[in-house]
Order: structure tokens, then C-alpha cells, then sequence
């Protein structure tokens, strides 16, 4: 005489059937419904992108950039990502820079002020990785910023070698 097994209906939680899970997982931990104080301060401390302190200025730029440096003259790509992002060659970098630029002008033209800020702070510091990459530090820029200060775009762009459009083929640039 056989046994007659009966089946056990998996259990219902608010009205929805639970997913037995494989017999090999039965001993695996589930994480907890809820983080842990402490995991949950730490998110609150760097989660908070717009707690801007009073005294905020464009030194942070000089900042970043001596960060970046001392990353890539370090070269730990197991715990940087800007020596990783370097390790990869210029044209990673260019191309981030480049991914970065369009996340941000999609924000902006969606009017998403709130993600075009995250994004803008995505693209300086890529901007500031391809300037330690080509080895440019950001007086050089600061400095090309304060010649053109006072002078108008049309002006400015009409002063420019007429090389770099040859060398675009397009008509476009100036």
C-alpha cells in the first residue's frame, strides 16, 4: 500500500501566494526588511546631494582636480575610479566625458532642475578627469576663461584659427 503524500499549499501573505524558495537557499540569510541604524545614517550623510554647505565656491573645482591627480599618480584601480577610469586610455575618458554631457543636456531640456544639478556635478568631474588625463591643470583654464572675459562670443569665435574648422570639415564651429 502506497503512502499518500499530500501537497502543502504555499503559504499567502496579504493575499498573494509566497514563492517556495529552492531547497539549496533554505539556510541562506534574507536580508532584513530594514537597514540597520547605523547603514542608514552613513546614506543620510552622502545621499544628500543638495545640502550644499553656505560657503560653497569654485575652489571645490581646484580641489576635485588635486583629488584626481593624486588618484591617478596612485594608480590603485582596485579602489579609485579615477585611476580606473585613466587605465583605460584617453578615449574611455573622452567617451564618459561625452555620456556624461548628454545625460546632462537631456535633464535640461526635460526641465528636471533637481537631476540637471546631479548631472552637472557628473560632468565637471569627468571634465576634470580629461584635464588630469591630457595633463592640464585648471589655472591653465581658469586663465584662458579670464582673456576671454569682456570679450563677445561672435568676436572671439571669429579670432580663432581657421585651421580647426578645416580640420573639423564642418562650417558649424564658427
Amino acid at each position: 500500500m502506497a503512502k499518500a503524500t499530500s501537497k502543502k499549499k504555499p503559504a499567502k501573505k496579504n493575499g498573494a501566494a509566497a514563492v517556495p524558495l529552492p531547497a539549496n537557499l533554505s539556510d541562506v540569510p534574507l536580508p532584513a526588511a530594514k537597514p540597520r541604524k547605523s547603514i542608514r545614517k552613513a546614506e543620510a550623510r552622502h545621499l544628500t546631494p543638495l545640502a550644499v554647505p553656505d560657503a560653497s565656491d569654485a575652489a571645490v573645482l581646484d580641489r576635485l582636480w588635486q583629488t584626481v591627480e593624486q588618484r591617478r599618480l596612485a594608480g590603485d584601480v582596485a579602489h579609485s575610479h579615477s585611476a580606473r577610469l585613466m587605465a583605460r586610455g584617453t578615449a574611455k575618458v573622452a567617451q564618459k566625458l561625452g555620456e556624461e554631457a548628454v545625460e546632462c543636456v537631456i535633464e535640461a531640456t526635460q526641465g528636471h532642475t533637481h537631476e540637471t544639478i546631479l548631472e552637472s556635478a557628473d560632468l565637471l568631474y569627468h571634465l576634470i578627469v580629461v584635464w588630469v588625463d591630457a595633463g592640464i591643470h585648471p589655472s591653465q583654464v581658469w586663465a584662458e576663461l579670464q582673456r576671454r572675459e569682456g570679450i563677445s562670443g561672435i568676436v572671439e569665435k571669429a579670432s580663432r584659427p581657421k585651421g580647426i574648422v578645416r580640420a573639423a570639415q564642418t562650417t558649424k564651429l564658427p
